[in-house]
Order: C-alpha cells, then sequence, then structure tokens
C-alpha cells in the first residue's frame, strides 16, 4: 500500500529524516512512535503527500506519488489518502454531515449519493441523531469521529492519523481506539498512526520507533 524509499528531509541546518525506508501492507495497522521532534510527523506529512522529501521516493497504491505535480497530488490526495489530525478540524459553520461530504464534494462525486454515504458513516459512528448538529454542539470525541468519518468518504486506501487521541481524555481516547481495529476488520481498511499514546501504538500490527530520523 505504501512503499517509501531513502527518504530525506532537512529544515534549514536541521536533518529531520535520514534515509528512511518504510513499507505499509494493505489492511495493516502501523504505529508510529518516538519523542517530540524524532521526525514522526514529518515523516506522515511526507507520506500523506502534504509535503515533499528532499530526497528518496513515495510510492501508494503503486504509483509513485513524489513525482506528481502539486495539481496531480491534490487530486489523488483526495481520492486516495483520508487523513485524521490531533485538533479534528471541522468547518464550524458547516453540520457534522456536511463536513463529513466535503471531500466527496471537493472531488465531484455525486451529491445525493454522497450524502447517502455521509449518513451512513455517521451511522456506524454511532452518530445518526447528530447529522445535523454542527461541530460546537458536540463533544469532542464526538467531533473527532466526525472527522474519522470525512476521512472514509471517499474509500481512501489509507488513512493517515496525527495524535488522533491525542485531545480526549482515556474513555473517549479507548472508543477511538477500538474503532480504527473495527474499521480494519469490517472495511479492511490501512492506517499509519502516529501517537504518543503508548496502548494505542501496543495495539497496531507494528510499532516502529523514531529517533532523530531514523527508525531504532
Amino acid at each position: 500500500m505504501i512503499k517509501a524509499t531513502n527518504i530525506h528531509k532537512r529544515f534549514g541546518d536541521i536533518e529531520v529524516l535520514v534515509g528512511i525506508d518504510l513499507e505499509v501492507k494493505p489492511t495493516e495497522i502501523v504505529s508510529l512512535v518516538g519523542a517530540s521532534g524524532a521526525g514522526k510527523s514529518t515523516l506522515l506529512q511526507i507520506l500523506g503527500t502534504l509535503d515533499r522529501a528532499d530526497s528518496g521516493t513515495v510510492m501508494i497504491n503503486s504509483q509513485e506519488v513524489s513525482k506528481f505535480k502539486d495539481q496531480e497530488l491534490s487530486a489523488f490526495r483526495n481520492k486516495h489518502i483520508g487523513f485524521v489530525f490531533q485538533f479534528h478540524h471541522l468547518l464550524p459553520e458547516f453540520t457534522a454531515l456536511e463536513n463529513v461530504c466535503m471531500p466527496a464534494f471537493i472531488g465531484g462525486k455525486n451529491r445525493n449519493a454522497t450524502l447517502k454515504k455521509g449518513k451512513e458513516l455517521l451511522d456506524y459512528m454511532g452518530l445518526s441523531h447528530r447529522l445535523e448538529h454542527k461541530p460546537n454542539k458536540m463533544s469532542g470525541g464526538e467531533q473527532q469521529r466526525v472527522a474519522i468519518a470525512r476521512a472514509l468518504i471517499n474509500d481512501p486506501a489509507v488513512v493517515m492519523a496525527d495524535e488522533p487521541t491525542g485531545n480526549l481524555d482515556s474513555e473517549n481516547s479507548d472508543e477511538i481506539h477500538k474503532l480504527f481495529f473495527k474499521l480494519r476488520n469490517e472495511f479492511n481498511q490501512t492506517f499509519l498512526i502516529v501517537t504518543h499514546n503508548q496502548q494505542l501504538a501496543d495495539m497496531a500490527d507494528r510499532k516502529l520507533t523514531m529517533k532523530d530520523g531514523v527508525f531504532i
């Protein structure tokens, strides 16, 4: 599903990633752990096509995305990659359903079919009673579940999550952890998760530890 080869990234005088190699198989859940500044989020952003490496190659779904031009990359990202961040980044002026459907609308998908699927995803998340609620009317855990539904609306090849439970209490964190594995088991979803939560990291199929821009 993902193959990264010899990824280097530098910010000024600091080399953040030092020749990273990584492969993630379909339906695999891989966690990335390490101290702040180890390079985890930078690597996730490069693999998620939100940033570019200084050198090296990134393959996703057998396509070498590191060669894509910006417009091609945006279209590929919308279609093939779902994102979940520590802060849900829901649009405050839109309802839960509208937020979930936004990536599909941007991708030009049929509106009625998208709304139907958005409702199904929110129902799956236990949020059928929140369809028309705006983010400020939902709890933190509910907002993050909306964000996960949004990540899934385009049937992505992989979901990349950066500290997905870092802003939640232990009860909501546990629910989100279980949800990731439920999604993998029922929808064959692939996950790459950056986390400081050791419980979530240890649940993954593989836990990779980063230090000073390399895996240890």
